[in-house]
């Protein structure tokens, strides 16, 4: 797995929706999970939420914390 894709997840915020604003990687895992069943958006966002969804779904979210206190962000 490219970490560039992690180091996105945790500075990358949700750009339209109920969570608009919030980094992909604090989403609920009932948002990711509405995506998708309805269809995740085109392109690299929705690869990025398909990724945040597998990463949640198998209690991988620890790979995350030391990446969100290196790029901390406001």
């Amino acid at each position: 797995m490219d970490p560039e894709i992690l180091l996105k997840l945790v500075t990358t915020r949700m750009p339209f929706g109920r969570y608009e604003g919030r980094l992909l990687c604090d989403l609920p895992v009932s948002y990711l999970e509405w995506f998708q069943q309805k269809g995740f958006p085109a392109g690299t966002l929705g690869m990025q939420l398909q990724t945040l969804l597998e990463i949640k779904m198998n209690g991988l979210d620890y790979l995350l914390v030391p990446l969100k206190k290196r790029f901390p962000q406001k």
